[in-house]
């Protein structure tokens, strides 16, 4: 029978799916279902650096909204979750469940996340992933100070802590494969493609602005999948693939791209975590059709260094594609 069993920022998983930062993560209980379902780790729901210091920086009038965030601070997440009962909820899940908890940090700026990523360490997380996402809007910032930004981020955290970090970022680069590698020589352990917003838009009956939201699609991973197979043995880091995974199909993709997890949301929220068996299904069942034994032997298989073909993940392809549907 096919094994499952790989690894992630230095730890032992017994299957590649993981359960993404989200409501499916934010209780113990929540935590220890992920677990029962058979989750080869779960990443909790974030704290959010915006809902604590609010009061103290009044940057709620202009606040970036991610999708987390927007959930977190109609809850009045500063009331639920300040660090310390964070830290709490860390200890908790630890006691209950025998996979991996990786703790998330939602940041804009490296100045309050040091200490608080000392207190989930000592809480007992076995990594730590960073949510940065700065909103640029000033037209005089340049590309290489929102850089200093991601890598300022990087390093003050790794200077406090041991336990693996890894960064949850946009593909919103000039340069991509610079930024993953130097946040990885930086200290990052792996990356995790990619990030996805919660967006603007405007009720024109009312005249006002609105936050909308809606879950992916398996449509969305095409752009993961063309950096996950960029990036795969290019940077000294590992590569957790989000956005857009929905079936034993998408999971099969990133892992011949290079991946060495994925990380799911929106399937279980539209799904329920009760499909995770089936999905570990699916997979056990396609690696015997291809005679697979482990992971390993297939990860990376049509990476963009790997593939025979490796054109398809370049404009090139892009361009023929348009011209056939002319």
């Amino acid at each position: 029978m096919p094994s499952l069993q790989t690894h992630y920022l230095k730890m032992p998983l017994q299957n590649p799916i993981i359960v993404a930062s989200s409501g499916m993560s934010k209780s113990v209980d929540n935590i220890r279902a992920c677990a029962d379902a058979g989750a080869g780790a779960v990443v909790m729901k974030s704290l959010f650096e915006e809902a604590i210091a609010q009061e103290d920086w009044g940057i709620e009038s202009s606040l970036p909204y991610h999708t987390e965030a927007y959930d977190y601070l109609r809850s009045e997440l500063q009331n639920q979750y300040a660090p310390r009962e964070y830290c709490h909820l860390i200890e908790k899940a630890k006691k209950s469940v025998d996979i991996p908890v990786i703790a998330s940090i939602n940041c804009i700026s490296a100045e309050w996340w040091p200490n608080y990523a000392v207190q989930i360490e000592a809480a007992g997380a076995d990594a730590l992933e960073l949510n940065v996402y700065p909103t640029v809007y000033d037209t005089d910032m340049r590309s290489q100070e929102v850089e200093h930004i991601y890598f300022s981020v990087v390093e003050e955290v790794r200077k406090r802590i041991k336990i693996p970090i890894s960064l949850k970022i946009a593909p919103y680069f000039a340069s991509l494969p610079f930024i993953a590698f130097e946040l990885c020589r930086r200290g990052a352990s792996g990356l995790v493609l990619f990030n996805r917003f919660a967006q603007p838009d405007i009720d024109i009956d009312k005249v006002k602005l609105s936050t909308t939201f809606q879950f992916s699609t398996s449509a969305e991973s095409h752009l993961v999948l063309r950096w996950i197979a960029l990036l795969a043995g290019k940077i000294p880091g590992e590569l957790a693939a989000t956005t857009g995974i929905h079936t034993s199909v998408d999971v099969i993709k990133m892992l011949l791209a290079g991946a060495q997890v994925v990380q799911m949301a929106s399937a279980f929220y539209k799904n329920g975590l009760k499909i995770i068996p089936t999905l570990l299904d699916e997979v056990k069942a396609w690696m015997q059709e291809h005679n697979f034994q482990s992971i390993e032997e297939f990860r990376g298989k049509l990476s963009f260094q790997n593939a025979h073909t490796p054109d398809h993940y370049l404009r090139s392809q892009f361009v023929q594609k348009i011209r056939g549907v002319e």
